[in-house]
């Protein structure tokens, strides 16, 4: 496939990772000649200076022959006159653009992006994604990602492990005989940065972040056995009243009815539009680095801290701050992707990535055939995909045991009707049947020519 991605900033050198990684004929647009020297040093793509939105330079990029057009440069107007542009003049058949600006997203507007008016495919916000991934970290107490996949009947998990962790130094052939009736699959760990991905011998270790798939209905069972047994947050303080933070804030009041909620924003202006936009929150005008201003908002009787603010070094020490007036728990906002694992260390317990969040949003629309969801793990090892089994899919009608799957594959979970299978060596898929797997980055052109045609999973 062909695709242009306007914009060579973090979003757009990601998915341009991806897909070039897969094969693909990418090429990237931006108006700075330095980002795009860098990236096509670094990949294997093509580079065209200039502005995307300009007709001339889409058709210099190739718009005539793209599949597809993803517009994530800074400006939201720059993306979607992108997108009417490679409509228009080059009939590109898919467009997607990334549009921050609250007042783009209003409902009452949303036939602006009628193929009649604005053809925009798909929209993407990433302050309304950022604020569904965090409050899905709060459903999960204990866990730094938590995915809901086959209509929330599986989940996708992560955990750290401590040196109270119930299961490290076990191998891992050995979790069933220790909970048998607990339905989990570990399908990564990541140690250190680097990835493991597991098999019957492996053990997680002390430090190390695991992810696993486990039945929605076994997922308290499961973060026991990880030495995570935390009730819900109840009493949540959130630093940043920008979109995030009011998405977030909005979302928590109308899940969480018996939640005490409060929003600490600097400026005064934007914590007045926030009193505007919330009917429960108390928002209190303050620093949040100032301790006079978290002992206000009673951080010490706080479960957990989530800080959202633009500024990645404000959203670290405010979190750390808040651990150490007595908060139990902290998740922030990182912008910047070296921070991560650097802060984590420092006390953090949950980082929220911008840009991996934007990614795996945008990966679902990429990914061809039977695939109904696509999540981008870490800082871009490996992808966990759900699609269907097709009758002619290699993986139907054998023992998984007997299957020859590429190293890096992990099959977590099947759903079939209603019944949620944690797959074991005797499994037998069949047609129909609803796969949740993870997939390495390095074996994701393996996948693809293996089951391109049969599973129509890319």
């Amino acid at each position: 496939m062909k695709f242009i991605i306007c914009g060579a900033g973090q979003v757009g050198t990601s998915i341009a990772r991806h897909l070039a990684a897969e094969e693909n004929d990418v090429v990237v647009v931006d108006q700075s000649s330095e980002l795009v020297g860098k990236i096509q040093d670094s990949l294997d793509v093509q580079g065209v200076v200039g502005f995307a939105s300009h007709p001339e330079i889409l058709e210099r990029a190739g718009a005539s022959d793209a599949d597809m057009l993803i517009a994530v440069t800074r400006s939201d107007e720059v993306n979607m006159v992108a997108c009417q542009v490679a409509h228009s003049l080059f009939n590109v058949p898919t467009k997607i653009a990334r549009v921050r600006d609250e007042s783009y997203l209003q409902p009452a507007w949303a036939d602006l992006y009628s193929r009649e008016h604005l053809p925009i495919d798909v929209i993407i916000s990433p302050e309304i994604e950022i604020a569904k991934a965090i409050a899905r970290r709060l459903a999960a107490p204990g866990s730094f990602e938590m995915i809901p996949l086959a209509n929330g009947k599986v989940r996708v998990t992560g955990v750290r492990c401590t040196e109270e962790c119930p299961v490290i130094n076990t191998p891992l052939r050995q979790l069933t005989g220790l909970f048998p009736d607990l339905n989990i699959v570990v399908i990564a760990i990541l140690r250190e940065g680097k990835l493991i991905v597991p098999d019957g011998d492996s053990q997680m270790r002390a430090g190390d972040d695991v992810y696993f798939v486990v039945d929605s209905e076994h997922v308290s069972r499961a973060m026991a056995a990880f030495g995570h047994e935390e009730p819900e947050a109840r009493r949540i303080i959130i630093v940043g009243a920008g979109n995030v933070g009011i998405f977030l804030a909005q979302s928590l009041e109308e899940s969480y009815a018996a939640a005490n909620l409060k929003l600490i924003e600097a400026n005064k202006p934007a914590a007045e539009r926030a009193v505007e936009a919330l009917s429960r929150s108390t928002v209190i005008v303050g620093d949040a680095l100032d301790p006079e201003i978290l002992a206000e908002a009673n951080v010490a009787s706080a479960e957990t801290i989530v800080v959202v603010t633009n500024e990645d070094e404000v959203n670290v020490l405010a979190g750390l701050l808040a651990k150490r007036q007595g908060c139990g728990r902290a998740i922030t906002l990182i912008n910047n992707p070296v921070f991560g694992p650097l802060v984590t260390s420092l006390g953090i317990d949950v980082v929220v990535s911008p840009r991996a969040i934007t990614v795996s949003t945008i990966l679902q629309h990429v990914r061809r055939g039977r695939i109904r969801a696509v999540h981008s793990l870490g800082e871009g090892v490996g992808e966990v995909i759900e699609g269907d089994a097709l009758e002619t899919s290699l993986l139907v009608g054998a023992p998984l045991k007997d299957i020859d799957l590429p190293d890096g594959v992990v099959v977590g979970a099947l759903v079939r009707g209603e019944d949620v299978i944690i797959p074991r060596g005797d499994t037998v898929i069949k047609t129909g049947d609803r796969i949740v797997l993870f997939v390495a980055s390095e074996a994701v052109k393996r996948v693809e020519k293996m089951f391109s045609v049969r599973l129509e999973y890319f």
